[in-house]
């Protein structure tokens, strides 16, 4: 049972939105705001590893924060990695400058699947200390914790770590089940152990990023994917906090996702808030899905995509969404005008509130 003390945000319009209230104002926030495209945060990572800065309690708060301040989005996500919980464990992994996360040994067999090693809470000391400092400083602006799906934690120790058409893990996966749904269930645990690791420190909600799902074809993910994610959300929902779950190209999986659990389910770019609604179905939140593209074209072409995003989501409440946050459709890219972010947030709040 989660039991921690939560700061009483019942007028915080993204949790509003999420939760089936009504919001004040239309709330934003973006994946990857805390990041790489503010030079407050290049000035404060020089010299420091990803990672290092991952396990960092104050660079974690700091990191979280530098957005909030500037853009004021309606939300703050935690600075981290879908790969920490891994690296606490023990898993032999770094994250390479312009390769991503790489596993020192790969997960290849039923051997490999029983040597990885389980999270205990205390080895990510550093990251719910982290969300704790964080609590202290946010105020009324709820707290995003997040972590990476089973199956995207999979691809990457299987693959040794970023892969673009995920052979050795569908190879697995379809040639060998018994060992592929053994080494998901070790990855849900972790997921689970790491989520309530940050409930238990106060986040407010909960993203769940299967960022690699979209590789797969429906019937694959709901024999091999959805039932771990399920349980993920399952085993959170004690916490009584809103649980959204996203993935990349994964419009032909909405409706499958929209059954493992989640409060909220985000919606990349590809696919209309008005079709995704109907691929969900009613009685969940959407959260989208603005091209991260879109902010390097200019003012004018901005305005438009927002206004349609934000008609569409009105279409989408009428058809029986619960509420609407908006969010790009995938992350800020690194070099987007953080000017171009902060004025697209004040452009989305100036616009009436959702029905």
């Amino acid at each position: 049972m989660i039991t921690p003390t939560r700061r009483r945000l019942s007028d915080a319009p993204f949790l509003a939105a999420a939760t089936g209230g009504t919001p004040s104002r239309r709330p934003v926030w973006f994946m990857r705001q805390a990041g790489r495209s503010l030079p407050e945060y290049r000035e404060l990572r020089a010299g420091v590893g990803m990672l290092e800065s991952c396990f960092d309690p104050e660079l974690v708060c700091e990191i979280t924060l530098q957005p909030i301040r500037r853009h004021r989005v309606d939300a703050a996500i935690l600075f981290s990695d879908i790969v920490v919980p891994l690296k606490a464990a023990g898993i032999d992994l770094d994250i390479v400058a312009g390769v991503g996360p790489v596993v020192a040994q790969p997960v290849r067999s039923a051997a490999d699947v029983r040597a990885v090693p389980r999270l205990r809470r205390e080895e990510v000391g550093a990251v719910t200390e982290g969300v704790r400092l964080l609590v202290d400083e946010l105020g009324d602006t709820p707290l995003i914790g997040f972590a990476g799906a089973p199956f995207t934690l999979a691809s990457y120790l299987v693959e040794g770590g970023p892969s673009r058409h995920h052979e050795r893990t569908k190879a697995m996966m379809l040639a060998d089940p018994d060992t592929w749904h053994e080494l998901l269930g070790v990855l849900t645990d972790i997921t689970i152990e790491f989520l309530r690791a940050q409930l238990a420190a106060g986040v407010d909600a909960v993203q769940l990023f299967d960022s690699w799902a979209g590789a797969l074809p429906l019937a694959q993910y709901r024999e091999f994917v959805l039932p771990h994610s399920e349980r993920v959300f399952a085993e959170i929902a004690d916490a009584g906090v809103p649980r959204i779950h996203f993935g990349v190209g994964t419009g032909e999986l909405l409706g499958a996702m929209g059954e493992a659990g989640a409060d909220v389910v985000g919606v990349d770019w590809r696919v209309p808030l008005t079709e995704a609604v109907r691929r969900v179905g009613a009685g969940k939140a959407l959260q989208g899905n603005l091209d991260p593209a879109v902010l390097f074209a200019g003012a004018e072409v901005i305005e438009r995509e927002v206004r349609r995003i934000a008609h569409e989501a009105d279409e989408a409440l009428a058809l029986g969404a619960t509420g609407h946050i908006f969010n790009l459709g995938h992350g800020v890219l690194p070099d987007t005008d953080p000017g171009v972010i902060t004025a697209t947030v004040e452009l989305i709040h100036s616009l009436s509130s959702p029905l």
